[in-house]
C-alpha cells in the first residue's frame, strides 16, 4: 500500500492518529496520498471502512475518490460532498428529529427570488435576479440572517447589486415564501443538519458513533457553515485529516475562506503537518511560470505559498501571443488546436480556459469552423443527455437478459458486449464527419466504450451487470467518463482537472484581473485563478490576449499585469495601478503569423442606419443597432436558410457551423454583389469565403448555386 509513494506522501499515508494537515500544491498527488492513507489504515486494521467519511466539494471528485478506494481494496468507505453527506443524514433523522415528511428541495432558487421580489413590488432584471440570488446564498453559507445582511456585507467588502437594506428585505421575503410553499433550498440542507445535530444530542451521538474518522479534501474552500457542520460531526474528537492549498482559494465570493486551513495548527497545536511540493503533473517550464505568479502575490495566502518542484522532464516554454481582436484570438487558438490534433494530440487532452462563461461562444464558433470537436464543461450533464439515458436503459436490459440477448451471441469480453449494445442503438465504430451534434452524440457513446475498456482492465472478470452498476453509481455522483473533444471551460470550472495542452485565453487587463476586482484581496484572488489555470497544463501552455474586443476596435488593451516580469522583455509591476512595462519581444510571439490583415485594416464598426459605434458582437454582424429598422430581403433570407440546411446535412454538422442566423441576416440585408463586399460582412471568414462564397453570391444574384441561372 505504501509502494510508489514519495517520502512526503508516505508520511501522509502513515499518519493515522490525531489531527493531520496536508498542504498540497497543484499536481503533487494529494488524492493518491489520502486514498492510500485510508486504504493503508483499513488494511492495517486501524480504520474500519464504515467509520470513515471522506468529504470533498464536487460529485466528480467524490466519485473519483470512491473509485480509487475500491481499487485499493477499501470498499465501504463513504466519499461524498458536504451536501450529499448532510442530505443523507437529514433524510434519515427527519422523522425522528422533526417528524412528518421532509420538504421538497428546490432545484433552482432564482424563480423563488423572482416571486419574492414580485410580492414586494420590486422589479429585478435577469442579471439582478442572479446577483441577488448569489447574495442570499452567500448569506446562508456565512450564517447571516436577513436583518444582519447590510452589516455583514459591508464588513466583508461585498459590492451589493442593490441597496443592502433592500436585499435584506428580499432575503426575508424569500425565506417567508419558502416556508409558505413548504420547500427548502440547497443551503438549507446544511443549515437544517446543523440545527438537528445542535438540538438533538442523541442524533449527534448516533452520527459520531457511525463516523469516527474524517478526511476533508480542498479544505481551503470550506465555508463557515461547512466548518460548523464538520465541528458537529467531530464533537470533542480530533481524528481529522484536512488537505488543501491556500494558493488555490478561488471561491471566496461564495463564502469559502482559507482561514480554516491556515489556522488549523493554531486550533490543533499538536497536529501533524505535511507539505507536498513534488509536482508530478507539469513540466519545469510550466511550474516555473506557476511559481513566478505566486512569487509576486501578497496577503496571508501568499505568505503560506508552496514552492513547487517539477518531477517531469523538460518541455517547451509557454507561448505568449497577442492578437488584434477577440475573434482573431479565437481563430488563432482553433488553428493551433487543429495543428496539434493533426500531429496526434487527442482532442480530449486539450483545453481552452477563459475567465467568464460569456467568452465561450466565440471559441465554440471558431472550433466548429475549424472542424474541431469540443465539449462545454458546465453545460448539459453527461448522464442527462438523451443518448446516454437511452443507452443506459439498453445496457441494463442486456445485462438482465444475459445470454438470451441475440446481440451478445458469441461476444465474450466486456468492451465488445458494450459495443454490441451500442451498435443496436445505431452507433458505429468509426466517427461521423463534421463536428456538430451528430459527432457530439458519437463521442458521448464512445466514452462508454472507453469506460468499459478501463473497467475490464481494472477488473478482468467484470460482467455487463458490473458495468451497469458502475454507470448507476457514476450517474448518481455525476462522475462522467472522458469525452473525446476539446474542453471549453471557465477557470473556475477547470479546478481539479488537467490536460496535456492548455490554452489560457483573454489574459488581458479588465479580464484577468476582472474589471470589478478592485481591492487587494480581490486582485489576489484573480491571481490565484490564473495560477489554477496555469497548473492545469501538463506539457504545453499557450497564453494569449487581444488588444481590442472587436474587429476594428481601438487597440487599448494590455496583457494582464500578472504576466509582468514573467514574459521576456517585461518587468514586475510596482503596485496594482499600472499595466506594467509590456511591449517587449514575446517568447513564442506569433501574432504576425496569424493572417488577419482584413481585420486589422477595419475602422471601428458603426451602425449603417444611425451611425452609432457598435460594440455588441451580434449588432456588429448585422452592422446596425438591434433596434434600428432592418431592410432585409425576406425572400433572400429564406433562400439562404434553405441552402444552409442542405450544406449542413451534407457535412454532418449543425446549421450554425455553416453560417449563423445573424450572418445570414447580415447577408440578406447587404445583398453583396462580389467577393469583396461579401468579405466585409462579419462572420464571413476567409475559409468560409472560399468554401461558400460562390454559392452565396449566386443566391444573392437570384441564381441557383453552382452557376445555373434562376428566376428573378
Amino acid at each position: 500500500m505504501l509502494e510508489g509513494l514519495d517520502p512526503e506522501q508516505r508520511e501522509v499515508a502513515t499518519a493515522l492518529h490525531g489531527p493531520v494537515c496536508v498542504l498540497a500544491g497543484a499536481g503533487t498527488g494529494k488524492t493518491r496520498a489520502i486514498t492510500h492513507r485510508i486504504a493503508y489504515g483499513v488494511r492495517a486494521g486501524i480504520l474500519q471502512p464504515s467509520s470513515v467519511l471522506a468529504v470533498t466539494f464536487t460529485a466528480r471528485a467524490a466519485g473519483e475518490m470512491r473509485g480509487r478506494l475500491r481499487q485499493l481494496g477499501a470498499q465501504g468507505v463513504q466519499a461524498r460532498t458536504f451536501h450529499s453527506a448532510a442530505l443523507r443524514q437529514l433524510q434519515y433523522f427527519w422523522p425522528k428529529a422533526i417528524g412528518g415528511s421532509m420538504p421538497r428541495i428546490v432545484d433552482r432558487k432564482i424563480q423563488l427570488v423572482a416571486d419574492a421580489a414580485a410580492a414586494l413590488g420590486t422589479r429585478l432584471d435577469r442579471n439582478e435576479l442572479r446577483d441577488v440570488t448569489a447574495e442570499i446564498e452567500w448569506s446562508k453559507v456565512t450564517q447571516t440572517v436577513p436583518a444582519d445582511y447590510p452589516y455583514a456585507a459591508a464588513k466583508a467588502g461585498r459590492e451589493a447589486p442593490r441597496d443592502p437594506a433592500e436585499i435584506a428585505h428580499l432575503y426575508a421575503a424569500y425565506e417567508d415564501l419558502k416556508r409558505d410553499r413548504a420547500v427548502i433550498d440547497f443551503e438549507d440542507v446544511l443549515l437544517l443538519t446543523v440545527a438537528v445535530l445542535q438540538d438533538r444530542q442523541d442524533v449527534a451521538e448516533q452520527v459520531r458513533t457511525q463516523y469516527q474518522h474524517f478526511v476533508v479534501d480542498e479544505y481551503q474552500d470550506v465555508s463557515p457553515l461547512q466548518q460548523r457542520l464538520l465541528d458537529l460531526w467531530l464533537g470533542d474528537r480530533d481524528n481529522l485529516c484536512v488537505v488543501g492549498d491556500a494558493s488555490q482559494t478561488i471561491y471566496s465570493f461564495t463564502g469559502a475562506t482559507p482561514d480554516h486551513l491556515l489556522d488549523f495548527r493554531a486550533r490543533h497545536p499538536g497536529a501533524t503537518v505535511v507539505r507536498l511540493v513534488r509536482d508530478y503533473r507539469s513540466t519545469p517550464q510550466v511550474v516555473r511560470l506557476a511559481n513566478g505568479l505566486l512569487a509576486q502575490a501578497r496577503g496571508r495566502a501568499a505568505d503560506h505559498r508552496l514552492e513547487l518542484v517539477s518531477q517531469r522532464p523538460a518541455g517547451p516554454d509557454p507561448v505568449y501571443t497577442e492578437y488584434t481582436d477577440e475573434p482573431a484570438e479565437a481563430e488563432g487558438a482553433a488553428r493551433r488546436i487543429r495543428e496539434l490534433m493533426d500531429a496526434g494530440v487527442p482532442a480530449a487532452e486539450i483545453a481552452v480556459l477563459f475567465r467568464t462563461n460569456s467568452q465561450s461562444e466565440t471559441y465554440e464558433q471558431a472550433l466548429a469552423d475549424a472542424g474541431v470537436p469540443y465539449q462545454l464543461r458546465g453545460a448539459e450533464r453527461f448522464f442527462d443527455r438523451p443518448e446516454i439515458r437511452k443507452t443506459h436503459i439498453a445496457l441494463r436490459g442486456a445485462a438482465r437478459f444475459g445470454g438470451n440477448d441475440s446481440l451478445l451471441d458469441d461476444v465474450v469480453d466486456l468492451p465488445s458486449q458494450v459495443r454490441a449494445v451500442l451498435s443496436g442503438e445505431g452507433w458505429t465504430g468509426e466517427p461521423p464527419a463534421g463536428s456538430g451534434a451528430v459527432r457530439e452524440r458519437w463521442e458521448s457513446l464512445a466514452a462508454l466504450v472507453r469506460l468499459a475498456q478501463d473497467l475490464a482492465a481494472a477488473r478482468p472478470g467484470a460482467t455487463l451487470a458490473d458495468f451497469v452498476a458502475e454507470l448507476d453509481e457514476r450517474a448518481n455522483a455525476q462522475h462522467a467518463p472522458t469525452v473525446q473533444g476539446v474542453t471549453l471551460a471557465s477557470l473556475h470550472a477547470a479546478k481539479g482537472l488537467e490536460w496535456d495542452v492548455v490554452f489560457l485565453v483573454g489574459v488581458a487587463e479588465g479580464m484577468l484581473p476582472i474589471t470589478y476586482a478592485r481591492t487587494d484581496q480581490q486582485i489576489e484572488e484573480e491571481r490565484r485563478l490564473l495560477y489554477v489555470g496555469v497548473t492545469r497544463a501538463r506539457e504545453r501552455l499557450h497564453v494569449s490576449w487581444a488588444v481590442s474586443r472587436s474587429p476594428g476596435g481601438r487597440a487599448s488593451r494590455r496583457p494582464s499585469r500578472f504576466l509582468d516580469g514573467l514574459r521576456s522583455g517585461t518587468t514586475p509591476t510596482a503596485g496594482y495601478g499600472g499595466f506594467g512595462a509590456g511591449g517587449g519581444v514575446e517568447r513564442g510571439f506569433t501574432a504576425s503569423a496569424a493572417p488577419v490583415p482584413r481585420r486589422a485594416q477595419r475602422t471601428p464598426a458603426r451602425c449603417r442606419v444611425c451611425g452609432r459605434t457598435l460594440t455588441d458582437a451580434g449588432e456588429m454582424k448585422l452592422m446596425r443597432c438591434e433596434d434600428c429598422p432592418s431592410d432585409m430581403d425576406e425572400g433572400l433570407y429564406t433562400r439562404l436558410r434553405e441552402w444552409r440546411a442542405v450544406q449542413a446535412r451534407s457535412s454532418g454538422q449543425p446549421d450554425f457551423c455553416v453560417f449563423t442566423d445573424r450572418t445570414l441576416m447580415a447577408i440578406a440585408e447587404a445583398c453583396p454583389e462580389n467577393p469583396a463586399e461579401l468579405s466585409r460582412i462579419p462572420g464571413v471568414l476567409s475559409r468560409k469565403l472560399r468554401s461558400y462564397g460562390a454559392d452565396v453570391l449566386a443566391i444573392c444574384a437570384g441564381r441557383e448555386p453552382g452557376g445555373v441561372d434562376g428566376e428573378d
